[in-house]
């Protein structure tokens, strides 16, 4: 395990790439540029190109060309599955380099990144490299003398933005079943953190996988963002990051081509707990990782808690026992239990919603507050009000922060539909001792994933994605394929 030393030496010696990578390098990409600062110091990182219409135009016709000289989308499936293999096996070797261009970008904990995000990662894209060549196609039952067949083609010119919670884990979710089933790919990280998505770009051309397939254009929503969501010659644009930005995708996909536009958006995702749970304290340190983890800025992340009146205080102080394994400090420092706020706008944000909280009926259990350290603000400590009106704003809105509503119930009836009444439908967990009361909860429970005993269960075998605000759509497994393939029917007359 590697030291907060070892991690400080690794940071000093990291490289951040600022210009967009566009058909196998790194160019020029006009005046503007965009600040890029540690949420953990407030230090300027660097200044980075703020891609733009230009640009993104350059980048979607170098990924158009890719894809039309077959290249890569009509190379054979023993050529992908084993760049994207070598691609994989790139991805671990600089697991440090790019956990640490994580944690300076977004705040998050190094040691989350490197022995969490980067593993997964590189299971996903050998996962996908591995399913290359069992995707088959279908003969359909037709009239004699015919011949129907149903082929599964690449769409072309994919889009994906992703968000600053997970940079190198949302690129996989996207990046590596594009790319397996032979799309091209412009990929826009968030501004928050471009660090990692251009080095990685890098590290796909020295895999072996062809110039133009994978481009990473970084800049800002309104410019960069929106560029890419009008641009006509994107055949399908994959987005992860808020609702509110979700439905600017709808919009350009309307106002341009028609492009197909897939959306995993935001979460207010309930948990569940009965008195009959089989472990009260387990299902407490359940509930702490689903709100605290990686600063609360996930957008599954279980920030509302139902809890049976019989189990309610008792439960109540087991969470806010929890509270100081996460007490925020140096990203760096594999014994902080969060990192920073990723960026001083965000903490702003989350303070909106906690000093609503305090001026409410609901009752401050623990946090609350802003913590300045290393010349940055831009922490706050892991927090828990109780008593939370089910229609007050902290109960309703999405915080994406470490920030814990907690609302008694008596019914499972009640239970069930507090944790229906929500705009969003991504995730839900329940803590039962029940089978019975499990299987009734996970069919009626209107979410595009329930874990029962358990919090924000996934893997790169099932599913991922929402109903309702949460958007459309799914990521992981084989599933997320469907997305980027397109059914082509060919009649043959013989």
């Amino acid at each position: 395990m590697r030291s907060h030393q070892d991690w400080v030496q690794e940071a000093a010696k990291a490289t951040l790439h600022t210009r967009p990578f566009i058909g196998g390098r790194f160019v020029e990409a006009g005046q503007a540029t965009f600040e890029n600062r540690n949420p953990a110091t407030g230090e300027l990182l660097s200044e980075v190109a703020d891609t733009g219409a230009a640009g993104v135009d350059a980048a979607v016709r170098a990924a158009r060309s890719t894809y039309d000289s077959g290249v890569w989308s009509r190379a054979g499936m023993r050529f992908r599955r084993e760049r994207m293999l070598r691609f994989a096996d790139l991805l671990a070797d600089h697991a440090a380099e790019l956990a640490v261009l994580d944690s300076l970008d977004m705040g998050k904990r190094v040691a989350d990144a490197h022995d969490l995000d980067l593993p997964f990662s590189v299971d996903l894209f050998r996962y996908y490299a591995e399913a290359i060549d069992k995707i088959n196609d279908e003969v359909a039952p037709t009239p004699p003398g015919t011949l129907g067949l149903i082929r599964r083609v690449p769409l072309g010119v994919v889009a994906a933005v992703i968000p600053w919670n997970y940079p190198v884990d949302m690129l996989a979710w996207k990046v590596a079943p594009a790319m397996a089933v032979g799309n091209s790919v412009v990929l826009k990280p968030a501004e928050q953190s471009p660090s990692s998505a251009l080095r990685i770009a890098e590290l796909a051309v020295e895999a072996g996988i062809p110039e133009g397939v994978l481009n990473v254009i970084p800049g800002l929503g309104e410019t960069t963002g929106k560029a890419l969501g009008l641009h006509p010659d994107v055949d399908v644009l994959a987005f992860t990051g808020s609702t509110e930005v979700g439905r600017y995708f709808l919009q350009y996909a309307g106002q341009s081509n028609l492009k197909q536009v897939w959306l995993e958006c935001g979460g207010k995702s309930p948990h569940l707990v009965f008195a009959d749970a089989v472990d009260l304290a387990e299902t407490a340190k359940h509930t702490a990782a689903g709100i605290w983890f990686n600063q609360g800025a996930v957008c599954s992340a279980h920030s509302r808690v139902l809890v049976e009146r019989s189990v309610h205080e008792e439960f109540v102080s087991l969470v806010a026992a929890e509270a100081a394994s996460y007490a925020p400090g140096d990203p760096l420092d594999p014994a902080a239990g969060m990192g920073a706020i990723v960026s001083p706008e965000q903490t702003d944000a989350i303070m909106r919603f906690v000093d609503e909280a305090r001026d409410s009926s609901a009752r401050l259990v623990t946090g609350g507050e802003r913590i300045t350290r290393d010349g940055s603000d831009s922490y706050v400590q892991p927090t828990v009000f109780d008593d939370v009106d089910p229609t007050s704003t902290l109960a309703r809105e999405e915080v994406f922060g470490p920030v814990l509503a907690i609302t008694p119930f008596d019914t499972e009836a009640e239970a069930l539909a507090l944790a229906n009444d929500s705009a969003y439908g991504l995730a839900a967990s329940v803590a039962t001792g029940s089978l019975g009361r499990a299987h009734r909860l996970s069919e009626q429970i209107h979410a595009g994933t329930v874990t029962v005993n358990g919090v924000d269960a996934f893997s790169a075998w099932t599913p991922f994605g929402g109903f309702k605000g949460s958007g459309f759509g799914r990521d992981l497994s084989l599933h997320a394929l469907d997305k980027y393939v397109g059914l082509k029917t060919v009649w043959i007359n013989h």
